[in-house]
């Protein structure tokens, strides 16, 4: 079962995205994804949720807090949220963290975030200030750990020497722009700060904004809010990887879009991607890389297929 370095939560395999909360997926239809999911995740850990107060402007949160309300379910989820840029001059100065995380916790209608992140690097406001703000909200109980989103590597051990320096609350993981089609940015620098660290890594856009699903073809058109953004990768290297996600999805019988989070919560430093569906059908595609074990070959034959030459 994954468990997030230094902490003790035991999570799904699988983080489930709110970003769709208010978004693409209604009120009741929220309800319905939570419940699949919950029902789909081994009783051994405890699902795991990600949004942030910037989603719908507060509206994913609230739809959390109110489903969890109405399950009687916030002992047993993982709950994790951010403090985000939105209209903020200073989005991580204290003030701003402070009053971020109590309306959030509102939203949720919990009395504790698990895990809280910085959901954008702020260079306006020095990192001392930040991390004792956090350090603040962790040691009343309103928090119980907290991460990065978004941060380069540089900045992550930035802060890292930061909070070891003050004697103050340090970033357990980061969230951060990962899939087998977008590889450079993460693997290299930021991928071996964090194993040097012991911080684990939660992937977002894990199936490419919807591409590694195997819906989105040359010449094919597909009604989704994220369409334009799945169609920047169609192409030669594109058509290599949904080669190899469709082999190994046939042999092994489970969607492409399973065997794409698979190979990414497979990769070093990673806990678990994070994925989301606007449809309980959606859902339902992702859900199987739980109990999916690839082979070594089959993960090397994904690896190389995203390879960029050169």
């Amino acid at each position: 079962m994954p468990r997030l370095p230094g902490t003790d939560l035991d999570v799904s395999a699988l983080c489930l995205g709110g970003n769709v909360f208010g978004w693409t997926a209604d009120a009741p239809t929220s309800f319905a994804l939570l419940d699949r999911y919950l029902d789909a995740t081994p009783s051994t850990v405890r699902p795991f949720v990600d949004t942030a107060e910037s989603y719908g402007d507060g509206t994913s949160e609230r739809i959390l807090g109110d489903w969890m309300a109405s399950r009687g379910t916030r002992d047993g989820v993982v709950v994790a949220t951010k403090a985000s840029r939105m209209a903020k001059e200073h989005p991580l100065a204290a003030g701003e963290i402070l009053a971020a995380a109590e309306r959030s916790l509102r939203n949720l209608q919990t009395d504790r975030i698990d895990l809280y992140y910085a959901h954008y690097d702020d260079p306006t406001t020095p990192l001392e200030e930040t991390l004792t703000a956090f350090d603040e909200l962790v040691r009343s109980g309103k928090v119980r750990y907290v991460a990065a989103s978004n941060y380069s590597a540089e900045r992550l051990a930035e802060a890292l020497e930061t909070s070891d320096r003050l004697g103050v609350v340090r970033y357990v993981a980061l969230q951060t722009h990962y899939n087998l089609m977008e590889r450079a940015e993460f693997e290299g620098g930021l991928q071996d700060l964090l194993a040097k660290q012991g911080m684990g890594a939660l992937p977002y856009y894990g199936l490419a904004k919807g591409f590694l699903t195997g819906k989105y073809r040359h010449g094919e058109r597909v009604d989704s809010p994220r369409a334009k953004g799945a169609s920047a990768y169609v192409g030669e290297r594109g058509d290599r990887v949904l080669a190899a996600l469709e082999q190994i999805a046939r042999a092994r019988q489970v969607p492409m879009a399973a065997v794409a989070l698979r190979w990414l919560a497979d990769q070093p430093t990673v806990v678990a991607p994070i994925a989301s569906g606007r449809s309980v059908e959606q859902l339902a595609d992702l859900l199987p890389m739980q109990d999916l074990e690839l082979a070594d070959d089959e993960l090397q034959a994904l690896t190389d297929a995203g390879s960029v030459p050169g």
